[in-house]
């Protein structure tokens, strides 16, 4: 980070965006004390809080003394408190939920074990969990992602905070969820008058939360002020690139606008929107690739005693589809209604209880598994994930390489090793890549290598299941180009899962909307947003985070 400078009010929620690696983490871990003085220290400039005549940081240079380690923990998660971006690696697995934020409340109050546990059911019905109580004696792994965040939330307001700090709070979330949780902090807000800093990707998110935001690229704020101008009417030509590449409800355009393009044309003077010619999404597709007749599949639920009847959870019920030759079917729907289950029941990756899918008219259920793993080269999967799908031990050019020999695809490994540089270069990445690991690369760069390697064993049908979720509006709009470029140079098929509408709208030719297990309509992308058909639809286009702009680019 150089020279970053800013103030928060009380009451104040602030909005940081740009791209990963541009500071916003490492701005929030600062203010926080959290970053190691072995990874980084303040070389100039200052934090100060509440006024105070000492600094939260280190900066004797100045004069100022910095405060005790003892007086820095009175303070964080007490005065200052933060939300991160993973809730399910925040918290330890191992504890009851209720335990942990209990434990917040002992170290930082006076309260007793009974006091500290009515306090946090207290908490928890305020962030709107139900059956407090029941939750209070629940693990992590047996919660939504919704439901833990909620816990952090919990957590975090525990002490009842002058700043909460929030990072990346709402990214894996459904947008109903997501809705939920931007309107729970802005009612905690209210009720207990503390400050807000929201650091996010997602502009739309910012755009509801905030009342100023702050534009963060390279370690440096390259623009500051409030949210109607800076959406409004943005002047730094990074700010221009970050609102042009996500995809807009309205529009349609061939392809998006990436950061660097919409920078580098500003530079030109040549400003303009860019790429004007839209995709039109009533092409006609005819020849059916994949076909689901009556799916169901369903989990047994744990039983409360041994004595207690076995009940069951409707995953997939009934389900009926036809996926098209070279068309992108978009699939959505909130957390749990069973989207990544029909995704991976498709490649069989869970197996089904009833009912049929046809390939190219083969029916893969009642292929063996001898069978079905010869046919696993045409139907692949990008997972949302790549770092936790990538093994950690394996040069990405290993990788590459061995779903090729298992399939036997080309004679040897030299052929196998020009093919896997084309596909590295295909994706924007090069022959040095080939010998480096993934933890040395960014999300961006590894969801890349994901695709490179699903397209080794040169398939036909693809499941990207929420593959771009997690990545900042500009890595996502050159992953979405990407994933369009190579659909018409490898003649693909896409199931295309995501939470983010917007995404969806902007990638899919036809949309099916799942609910409980249930697809509850299916239409071409523009008439499902234009005319929805389902109070669930509707609801689920009403909770898309909207920026209304009013002069851009």
């Amino acid at each position: 980070m150089s020279s970053i400078s800013f103030s928060l009010e009380k009451g104040e929620t602030i909005g940081v965006v740009g791209e990963s690696g541009s500071g916003k983490s490492v701005t929030a871990l600062s203010i926080m004390q959290l970053l190691s003085k072995k990874i980084a220290k303040t070389t100039k400039g200052g934090i100060w809080f509440d006024k105070m005549t000492k600094r939260l940081d280190d900066a004797d240079e100045l004069g100022y003394v910095k405060i005790s380690e003892k007086e820095l923990q009175k303070i964080r998660g007490n005065r200052i408190a933060m939300i991160f971006q993973e809730p399910m690696t925040s918290l330890n697995p191992v504890i009851k939920c209720g335990k942990q934020v209990m434990e917040a409340l002992l170290l930082h109050t006076r309260l007793s074990k009974k006091e500290a546990k009515g306090k946090t059911i207290e908490l928890f019905d305020d962030v709107q969990l139900s059956d407090p109580e029941k939750i209070f004696n629940k693990y992590p792994h047996e919660l939504s992602g919704g439901q833990k965040q909620r816990i952090m939330i919990a957590m975090a307001m525990s002490c009842n905070p002058d700043i909460l700090i929030a990072d990346e709070p709402t990214t894996a979330l459904d947008v109903t969820v997501q809705k939920n949780i931007l309107e729970l902090l802005k009612q905690l807000q209210e009720k207990y008058g503390m400050s807000i800093i929201f650091i996010s990707h997602d502009l739309g998110v910012v755009a509801q939360v905030a009342h100023r935001v702050l534009v963060m690229y390279k370690g440096e704020i390259v623009e500051q002020g409030d949210v109607q101008t800076i959406f409004n009417n943005p002047q730094h030509p990074y700010t221009k690139g970050l609102l042009a590449c996500r995809p807009k409800l309205d529009e349609k355009p061939h392809r998006l606008p990436t950061v660097e393009e919409t920078m580098r044309r500003l530079d030109d003077k040549m400003i303009r929107r860019l790429d004007d010619k839209v995709i039109k999404s009533d092409s006609l597709f005819v020849n059916t690739l994949i076909q689901i007749i009556n799916l169901n599949k369903q989990y047994p639920i744990r039983k409360k005693d041994m004595f207690e009847k076995q009940s069951y959870f409707q995953a997939l019920e009934a389900i009926n589809l036809d996926i098209y030759e070279g068309e992108t079917l978009g699939l959505v729907g909130e957390s749990g209604c069973g989207k990544t289950t029909l995704g991976r029941t498709l490649l069989r990756l869970i197996e089904p209880d009833s009912g049929a899918i046809f390939y190219k008219g083969k029916s893969l259920t009642e292929l063996s598994h001898s069978n079905m793993r010869r046919l696993r080269k045409e139907i692949q999967m990008i997972l949302q994930d790549p770092y936790s799908s990538l093994n950690q031990r394996l040069t990405i050019g290993q990788m590459l390489l061995e779903p090729m020999k298992v399939h036997h695809i080309l004679s040897n490994d030299k052929e196998r090793k020009k093919r896997a540089i084309e596909l590295l270069e295909r994706v924007g990445l090069n022959e040095a890549h080939l010998h480096r690991y993934p933890h040395e690369f960014s999300g961006g760069q590894r969801q890349r290598i994901a695709i490179a390697r699903a397209l080794t064993v040169n398939p036909k049908f693809i499941v990207c299941d929420e593959s771009v979720s997690a990545l900042d509006v500009s890595v996502q709009a050159q992953v979405l180009n990407l994933l369009n470029d190579l659909k018409q140079e490898f003649n693909l098929t896409y199931l295309f899962i995501s939470h983010d509408l917007s995404v969806v709208k902007y990638m899919s030719d036809r949309i099916a909307v799942m609910e409980r297990g249930k697809i509850v309509e299916l239409n071409s992308a523009e008439e499902l947003y234009r005319n929805p058909q389902t109070a669930y639809t509707k609801r689920l286009i009403d909770a898309i985070p909207v920026i209304r702009f009013n002069n851009l680019i």
